[in-house]
């Protein structure tokens, strides 16, 4: 405090942030930049490349990832997974589920519904499209995801997730019909479905679809009763 004029002057130094900057001796941080992808080796459904990038301290980098070679120009996923909901009159609403033999699991798998979208075509109606051949039901779109990335740290690989309502009432959703697929059809009460997840895995040993468990744990939470915090004398 300076008496003299009534002004307050600080005796800390004008920049804590400059002063950190300077005893750490660090490069300032940039944005990443990718500066070239260079393909390694190509199949007919995916492709390995090694991406050269700069990360945030300037230095250059190689990354080696997976991507598809069906994803057409402009489009921005690959695919969709459908979170099916069949409900039908005095019946517990079910998620419809899908179990198929995945060879780079070395075996079965748990998943939702879901599979590529095709070439000029909407996530809404690829969503249907695949519920109906991989299930045989029939639905209606109630919701759409933004583009969600799967596994970012190994592939570019994006997917929609959309919700569909399934009317089990409906006469043609009764006793759907599937086209010829290699998949089992499951269905599961909704209410209870983080359970029976974890039943069927132990019972035929299957390995669940990430985005499934989220889901499953996300409703398992939702319905939970919050932890009470006990109350705190002082």
């Amino acid at each position: 405090m300076d008496h003299r004029h009534g002004l307050f002057i600080s005796e800390r130094p004008l920049s804590l942030k400059m002063e950190n900057k300077a005893s750490t001796g660090l490069p300032k941080a940039t944005r990443e930049t990718i500066l070239k992808n260079e393909v390694i080796t190509e199949r007919k459904w995916v492709k390995l490349e090694e991406t050269t990038y700069v990360d945030r301290l300037g230095k250059t980098r190689i990354w080696e990832c997976i991507k598809r070679t069906t994803r057409k120009e402009g489009m921005p996923a690959d695919g969709v997974a459908v979170i099916a909901v069949l409900q039908r009159t005095l019946h517990y609403d079910c998620i419809v589920l899908v179990k198929q033999f995945r060879p780079p699991m070395g075996g079965y798998c748990l998943e939702f519904p879901a599979g590529l979208i095709d070439e000029n075509e909407s996530p809404e109606s690829a969503a249907l499209r695949e519920l109906e051949e991989e299930t045989g039901f029939k639905g209606e779109v109630t919701e759409c995801s933004p583009v969600l990335c799967l596994d970012p740290g190994l592939t570019n690989c994006t997917t929609y997730l959309v919700n569909v309502a399934i009317n089990g009432d409906d006469p043609q959703n009764t006793r759907p019909k599937q086209k010829p697929e290699f998949v089992e059809v499951v269905s599961l009460p909704k209410n209870d479905l983080l359970q029976r997840i974890e039943e069927l895995n132990a019972e035929e040993n299957i390995v669940v679809d990430a985005r499934l468990y989220s889901y499953a744990l996300a409703l398992k939470h939702a319905t939970e009763k919050p932890l009470e915090v006990p109350f705190m004398k002082f």
